[in-house]
């Protein structure tokens, strides 16, 4: 079972590491995790996503809201929440796959950002899944380098 975590914390060194260490101390899992600064210069976000049964997903909330640099958080299922990734996928191309390339580019709506002779570079913004989903379908393919945001996630508009 999957949990997403929103947290908002204090925009300020040693935070991240005092996460991090809260979930290596007690042996959590972080599938995920992306931090970037929020409207506010003074507060940063950081979605983790975090695998595990009951007890272990309702232990990691109880030990995030100890932290003293933890201001707020949001936990939600996948199911509730809209979820991207960004991933930037480096491959080489030749003449017979190039138009494979394209098409599948088109078909999975990402976009070729960089190209030289002998190689394109893709952006794609999508679900951790279907991200998941076009590295697969590029697996026939030479890939280069590869990088990945992690996964990005807000608790979905109320009617």
């Amino acid at each position: 079972m999957k949990k997403i975590y929103s947290v908002q914390v204090e925009n300020r060194s040693g935070v991240l590491s005092k996460v991090a260490g809260l979930f290596a101390r007690r042996s959590f899992n972080i599938d995920s995790l992306a931090v970037g600064e929020t409207e506010n210069p003074d507060i940063s976000c950081m979605t983790i996503v975090s695998s595990g049964d009951d007890r272990t997903l309702e232990q990691i909330e109880k030990q995030l809201n100890k932290k003293l640099d933890v201001i707020k958080i949001k936990t939600f299922e996948e199911q509730e929440a809209i979820n991207r990734e960004l991933m930037l996928i480096k491959v080489k191309y030749n003449k017979t796959n190039r138009k494979e390339i394209m098409e599948t580019c088109q078909a999975m709506k990402a976009d070729i950002v960089d190209m030289s002779k002998y190689h394109i570079m893709i952006q794609i913004c999508d679900t951790p899944e279907r991200t998941e989903h076009f590295v697969k379908l590029l697996s026939g393919i030479s890939i280069v380098e590869l990088a990945r945001t992690g996964t990005l996630a807000l608790s979905k508009c109320e009617m």
